[in-house]
């Protein structure tokens, strides 16, 4: 597997973000193992470096996002954010500004499809990372917690907004309140991430859908992406009159074309995911 930043240096990222593309599917590997692939600003400048090449790389058609080693990721890394520490920082904000809103609105609207195969534990920044893909996996005995009210902080790196979205008031609240970690399972049942799989088929079922993603017509599903995105704060009547101006540009592609013409001709499509 290569290493290195968004540009191929590995120089630049170290060894914090693996990252390796090929036929069109660039897999992100969070490698910071010996501190639970805990994010601090190297690993999150790189991740986000990495994302920025992935929207504007035409050779990049989807992406995976993993974790190193026995759990996906625990969340910031809390030596960054340590009051006692010898650089304490004074404005938590500041460092939410400068990092972590960046990388999850780059995740929420790059239109590519992003996957994320969670294992182990998914905490604070890390299960909110996660939540901020387009399609989630995790194994059966992954967790997913909120963790900060343990520290005496509040969710952040939109976990308020994908808890209420993805669960409900009711749950939403109970898990940033108690910090409670539900298991993948429960995960799925709640609506939270799409699927939980056995623990040994979980790298298979990523890499096999994320492939058929990287295969799939690519600006249709950005733009299906950026349509659900939209819904969120929408009516009907509007969203249809999104759907009408998205439509039409998607059925001026060639990969609309071939679509048709493989349905006719019985065989499955080639789509190549250009514009024109």
């Amino acid at each position: 597997m290569a290493q290195g930043d968004a540009t191929g240096d590995p120089t630049q990222a170290g060894e914090a973000l693996l990252v390796e593309l090929t036929d069109g599917l660039m897999r992100l590997t969070l490698n910071r193992p010996d501190r639970l692939n805990a994010i601090d600003p190297p690993l999150a400048e790189a991740l986000l470096r990495a994302l920025e090449r992935a929207e504007d790389d035409d050779a990049v058609r989807a992406v995976l996002l993993r974790g190193a080693g026995r759990v996906f990721c625990a969340g910031w890394d809390l030596r960054e954010r340590d009051p006692g520490g010898p650089e304490a920082p004074s404005d938590l904000g500041a460092s939410l500004e400068a990092w972590m809103i960046p990388l999850i609105e780059e995740l929420r609207h790059i239109e590519k499809p992003v996957i994320c195969a969670v294992h182990g534990a998914a905490a604070g920044a890390g299960a909110n990372l996660a939540l901020a893909c387009d399609i989630t996996l995790a194994a059966r005995s992954a967790t997913f917690s909120q963790a900060y009210i343990a520290v005496g902080l509040i969710p952040d790196a939109g976990g308020t907004w994908f808890l209420t979205h993805l669960v409900g008031e009711a749950r939403a609240r109970a898990l940033a309140m108690t910090g409670a970690a539900i298991d993948g399972a429960t995960a799925a049942e709640w609506g939270m991430i799409w699927r939980a799989v056995e623990d040994d088929a979980l790298e298979a079922e990523a890499e096999a859908l994320a492939r058929r993603m990287a295969q799939g017509p690519t600006v249709a599903l950005g733009l299906t992406k950026k349509a659900i995105r939209e819904a969120a704060t929408h009516g009907l009547s509007v969203q249809m009159e999104i759907e009408r101006g998205l439509q039409r540009e998607v059925g001026r592609m060639p990969d609309y074309a071939e679509g048709v013409a493989a349905f006719f001709e019985k065989r499955p499509p080639r789509f190549t995911g250009r514009r024109r």
